[in-house]
C-alpha cells in the first residue's frame, strides 16, 4: 500500500502542485489573449490609427483651357510638409488635378481639395504608417501604406475619388514599380497592377472589388526595378514598365520597356533599351517617352520609335519635360548628343535609336551649347515642325491648344520664375512672370505644372518648414494687365529704381569706403529692357585701393572699351567719370591723412585690401502691389535653408539668408532688393539700412525715379 503525503488540512500534495501548474498556465493563456487583443483592437485598431475625413459636396470637372497671355496672380496656396519616414527615398510630394479636384499625395497621407479654391474635400492617413505609392484610374484612388519600421505590415487602401469614401483594404499586395519622384505606380482601365515578392509577376486587381482580375508573367530572366525616379506609367489604355533583364539571349541589354494593356493584362510591345539602370518613363496621349541614360526615345501607341535624342545628358537627371498637342509631341531636352528626330518610322524592333526602326534620322542644326532646346515632332511622320533654343525649362502643361512652360528665373538678375505660352504650330512665345520665386534643385517635389479651368497649377519645392522642408502649391489666374508690359507683370519700366543710386556717398563715407567705384548691371524681362541698372556691384579702382604712403603708383582701371589705362586723381567731392559714361561715387586721393588704415580699417602692405568686400545692391523685382512684393519675398526665404527675419534694418519686411550674416533680402512697398557684403560682419545691414531709408525717402515708383 502506497500513501501520500498529508498536508495539514488534509489535501494530498500532488493535487495542490496540479492546481498551482493550472492557475500559472491560466495566467499565461490570460496575459498572452490580452496581448493578442490589445495588438488587434488598440495597437492595430483602425479606429486611433486612421484619420479619415470624407464629403458628400459634389464638384463640377473643369474645361481643358489654361488662363490667358498675360501677368498672372495667385488665387489660391498651399503648402505641404516633407515627412521622413522610415523608408529612404520615399519622402516627395506629388500633385494631380482631374475631375475638378486636386490630390496631393506625400508620406504623411492623400488628401484631395477643390481644384477651383483650394477648399479641402476629404483625406486619409494613418498614424506610425508611411504613404510610398498611389495612383488613379477612372474615379478611383488607391493608396500603399507600411507600417512605420515594419515593412511587411502593408496596407492597400481604395477610394472613391469624389467623396472619399473607403472602397476595400487589403493586406496581401504590393504596388508595381513604385516612381520615387512621384510615388505613382501605374493603373488603367479600372485596373492597379500590383506584383509578388520576386517582382517577376504583374497582376491585374479591380480598383472597384479589390480582386485580382488577371496575372501577367513577366519575361524570362526579367523583373521589375525595385525602384527609380520615375520606372513606370500608365494611362487609361496603355501601361508602361521598365525590366531589369538578363541573359545570354539579350544581346548585352540590361534594360527593356513592356507596354501592356491594363484592361486585359496582355503585353503589347516590348522593346529594349540601351543602358542597365532604371529608365525613366513618361506616358503622354498617344505617346511614350522613355529615357535611360543613352537617349530620350519617343514611341507611338504600337510599339513604332518616331523619335529619338542621343546622348547622356540629354535629359540631364530628370526626364526630359514633353506634352502632346493634336497630332505633334514638343518636348525639351539638352542637345549634347546627335539630337533630332528620327523620320519616317517603320515597324522594327527599334531600341537602340541606330535606325532599326528604318527611320531617316532628322538631325536638328546647331545642337552645341550649354541650354536647352524645345522641338516639336509630327507624330506619324516623326519629322521636327520646329525647334528652338529655350531657357531650361522645369515642366511643361498644355491645355486649350496651348504649351505652358514654367521657367525657373524670368531673367538672370530678376526674382521670379517665369512662365511661357508657347504655339504648338510655330513655336511662338509670350513671357509672362510668375508671382513667385523658385529653386528646382531642391528636394522633396519634381516641378510640376497643370493648366484646368483657367487656372494654372505649379508645385515647387521649398526648404520651409525646416529642417525638412516641403512643397508649395500654388494655383494662378490672369491677373491685371496694368499700364506697363507683360513680362513685367504689368509694371511700368520707369517705376524701376537705379540700383546704383540705392547708396550714396554719406552711406559709403560711413562705411570708410573712399577708393570704390561701381560696376552696373542691366537686365531684359523676354524683349523688354530695363531702363536702369538692376545690380550694382562695388569695386575698388584697379582692384586694390591706393594710398598716398603705400608701395608704388596706382594700380590702372579697365576703361569702358576694355583697355588699361590709368584714371585721373579727383578732389573729395569730385565724382570720376566710368568707361560707361556712369559717375563713380568717391574720392580718390594721394593725401595720407584721408588713407589713413586707422581711420578707414585698411591694412596697409603695400597695395592694400578694402575693409568692405563683395558689395552689391540688387533690385530684384519691383511689383503692382506691396501684397504681391511681400508674397514674392516669403516665397524666397521658404526656399532657402537658413533664413531670419530682421526686424532691425527700417524696411517693411527684411530677412538674413544663409549661414552668415552676409546678404539681406528687404522689401520696401513694391520693391524687393537684396544687399550682399563679404565683410566684415554686420556691414549688408549697415547698408541694408542706408537702402531702406533711400527707398523709402526717392521718389516713390511711377515718378520716374
Amino acid at each position: 500500500m502506497v500513501g501520500s503525503r498529508q498536508r495539514p488540512d488534509g489535501r494530498p500534495e500532488s493535487v495542490g502542485r496540479v492546481r498551482v501548474a493550472a492557475g500559472l498556465l491560466a495566467g499565461v493563456v490570460a496575459v498572452g489573449l490580452c496581448v493578442v487583443l490589445v495588438d488587434t483592437y488598440v495597437l492595430r485598431a483602425e479606429w486611433w490609427q486612421v484619420r479619415h475625413t470624407v464629403t458628400g459636396e459634389p464638384v463640377a470637372p473643369q474645361s481643358a483651357v489654361g488662363p490667358p497671355p498675360g501677368p498672372l496672380a495667385v488665387s489660391w496656396e498651399r503648402a505641404t510638409r516633407a515627412h521622413r519616414g522610415s523608408v529612404a527615398g520615399y519622402d516627395g510630394v506629388a500633385y494631380q488635378v482631374a475631375r475638378g479636384q486636386v490630390v496631393t499625395a506625400s508620406a504623411h497621407g492623400i488628401e484631395a481639395r477643390d481644384a477651383r479654391t483650394g477648399a479641402p474635400r476629404w483625406s486619409y492617413r494613418r498614424a506610425g504608417w508611411s504613404l510610398l505609392g498611389w495612383t488613379s484610374t477612372g474615379s478611383r484612388v488607391a493608396a500603399y501604406f507600411e507600417r512605420d519600421g515594419d515593412r511587411g505590415d502593408r496596407a492597400l487602401v481604395a477610394f472613391d475619388a469624389l467623396s472619399g469614401a473607403l472602397l476595400w483594404r487589403r493586406e496581401d499586395e504590393r504596388p508595381a514599380a513604385v516612381s520615387r519622384t512621384t510615388l505613382r505606380w501605374p493603373s488603367g482601365a479600372g485596373v492597379l497592377l500590383t506584383t509578388d515578392e520576386g517582382r517577376r509577376t504583374v497582376f491585374g486587381v479591380s480598383a472597384v472589388t479589390g480582386n485580382r482580375v488577371w496575372r501577367l508573367a513577366l519575361p524570362h530572366g526579367c523583373r521589375l526595378f525595385e525602384g527609380g525616379a520615375h520606372p513606370s506609367d500608365g494611362r487609361e489604355d496603355l501601361v508602361a514598365l521598365g525590366l531589369s533583364c538578363a541573359g545570354p539571349g539579350d544581346g548585352g541589354h540590361r534594360s527593356r520597356l513592356l507596354a501592356v494593356d491594363p484592361a486585359k493584362g496582355l503585353g503589347r510591345w516590348e522593346k529594349r533599351l540601351g543602358a542597365r539602370e532604371s529608365p525613366e518613363v513618361s506616358m503622354l496621349e498617344g505617346v511614350t517617352l522613355v529615357s535611360d541614360g543613352t537617349a530620350l526615345r519617343a514611341f507611338d501607341d504600337g510599339g513604332r520609335q518616331f523619335g529619338v535624342w542621343k546622348g547622356d545628358g540629354v535629359c540631364g537627371d530628370l526626364m526630359c519635360p514633353g506634352v502632346v498637342t493634336p497630332g505633334r509631341l514638343v518636348v525639351v531636352y539638352h542637345p549634347d548628343g546627335t539630337g533630332g528626330g528620327t523620320g519616317d518610322g517603320g515597324t522594327g524592333d527599334g531600341g537602340t535609336g541606330d535606325g532599326e526602326d528604318g527611320a531617316e534620322e532628322a538631325v536638328a542644326e546647331g545642337t552645341g551649347g550649354e541650354g536647352a532646346r524645345m522641338e516639336a515632332l509630327d507624330v506619324p511622320s516623326g519629322r521636327v515642325a520646329w525647334h528652338r533654343d529655350v531657357p531650361d525649362y522645369a515642366a511643361l502643361a498644355q491645355a486649350g491648344g496651348q504649351v505652358f512652360a514654367l521657367r525657373p528665373r524670368l531673367a538672370e538678375r530678376l526674382l521670379p520664375a517665369g512662365v511661357d505660352i508657347v504655339q504648338p504650330g510655330d513655336g511662338s512665345t509670350t513671357t509672362a512672370p510668375a508671382p513667385f520665386t523658385m529653386d528646382p534643385d531642391l528636394p522633396g517635389v519634381r516641378p510640376w505644372l497643370a493648366a484646368a479651368g483657367g487656372l494654372l497649377y505649379a508645385a515647387l519645392p521649398q526648404a520651409a518648414p525646416r529642417p525638412d522642408g516641403g512643397a508649395r502649391l500654388i494655383a494662378l489666374r490672369g491677373g491685371l494687365t496694368g499700364t506697363g508690359p507683360p513680362e513685367l507683370g504689368g509694371v511700368p519700366r520707369e517705376d524701376w529704381p537705379d540700383a546704383c543710386a540705392l547708396l550714396k556717398k554719406p552711406d559709403l563715407a560711413a562705411a570708410r569706403m573712399t577708393g570704390y567705384a561701381t560696376e552696373p548691371s542691366r537686365a531684359s524681362a523676354g524683349t523688354v529692357r530695363l531702363p536702369h541698372p538692376v545690380s550694382c556691384t562695388y569695386e575698388p579702382r584697379g582692384g586694390r585701393v591706393r594710398t598716398g604712403g603705400g608701395r608704388g603708383s596706382p594700380a590702372p582701371e579697365p576703361s569702358g572699351s576694355g583697355s588699361a589705362s590709368p584714371r585721373p586723381s579727383a578732389g573729395p567731392e569730385q565724382a570720376v567719370p566710368d568707361g560707361d559714361g556712369r559717375k563713380r561715387d568717391g574720392p580718390e586721393t594721394d593725401d595720407p591723412k584721408k588713407d589713413d588704415p586707422k581711420k578707414d580699417g585698411l591694412e596697409r602692405e603695400g597695395a592694400q585690401e578694402p575693409a568692405i568686400a563683395g558689395l552689391t545692391v540688387s533690385v530684384r523685382w519691383v511689383a503692382d502691389t506691396d501684397a504681391a512684393a511681400s508674397w514674392m519675398l516669403e516665397t524666397l526665404q521658404a526656399a532657402q535653408a537658413q533664413s531670419r527675419r530682421r526686424r532691425d534694418i527700417g524696411a517693411d519686411e527684411a530677412y538674413e539668408i544663409g549661414p552668415t550674416a552676409g546678404m539681406i533680402a528687404l522689401r520696401v512697398g513694391r520693391c524687393v532688393v537684396m544687399v550682399e557684403a563679404g565683410r566684415p560682419p554686420g556691414a549688408a545691414a549697415r547698408f541694408s539700412r542706408s537702402v531702406a531709408y533711400r527707398l523709402r525717402h526717392m521718389a516713390q515708383p511711377g515718378s520716374g525715379s
